[in-house]
């Protein structure tokens, strides 16, 4: 199986700290975390506990992950507080067999952990949250879509200034593809190219005023 420069850049780490099983044991869960993220959400959480990564010679936690682990702040943010979530709030997810088990992804329960912190989200549909992905392991995607915008509903300015700035990065884009194109007449591209700049020009006006 073709191995990415990361995956083999962890491989080689993983052989030159062998002798020091826990930093070797972490390096091997990193390889492996996208079908076994809870192995290595627990191994760092308790690293992350631990200190450990101070006698590796990294000046703080987030450093280690990310210069040897590889492995962005995001990521392992998402990770530990997964982790420790279920810990807290769904204890028996960490007994069950992945393989054979549904097994939910450290994405769809960090986005129920932020669910239930909130104040404003409605309890119904946290609940919901809930049992579609403890019960069911839905997907991020899945979940997202369905309760994203009633567990974390976004003001209509914030709405609308992020149509104006969709709009304008395309229109932009195919702006930029019309002086070169051999896709369409010219006429044509000149015609679409003229409403481009005066479709820019109205969001430029938009957001001047604004």
């Amino acid at each position: 199986m073709h191995r990415t420069k990361t995956e083999a850049a962890l491989a080689e780490a993983e052989a030159t700290h062998a002798d020091d099983p826990e930093r070797a044991e972490l390096l091997r869960r990193a390889r492996q975390f996208k079908s076994s993220w809870i192995q290595l959400a627990e191994a760092l959480t308790q690293a992350k506990r631990s200190g450990r990564w101070k006698d590796w010679g990294y000046d703080s936690f987030e450093a280690y992950a990310k210069g040897e682990l590889r492995l962005k702040q995001e990521t392992v943010d998402k990770l530990t507080g997964s982790y420790s979530f279920l810990q807290r709030r769904a204890p028996a997810v960490l007994s069950r067999d992945p393989i054979s088990e549904p097994f939910p992804t450290y994405q769809a329960v960090d986005f129920l952990r932020r669910a239930e912190e909130s104040d404003t989200a409605p309890r119904e549909a946290v609940e919901e949250i809930r049992r579609r992905v403890i019960d069911e392991a839905a997907p991020l995607g899945t979940v997202s879509r369905a309760y994203r915008d009633v567990v974390f509903p976004v003001d209509e300015d914030t709405l609308v200034a992020r149509d104006v700035a969709g709009v304008k990065n395309v229109a932009k884009r195919l702006r930029e593809l019309l002086e070169s194109t051999r896709a369409v007449p010219r006429k044509v591209a000149s015609d679409t190219a003229a409403a481009l700049d005066q479709l820019l020009e109205a969001i430029e006006d938009r957001e001047e005023a604004a």
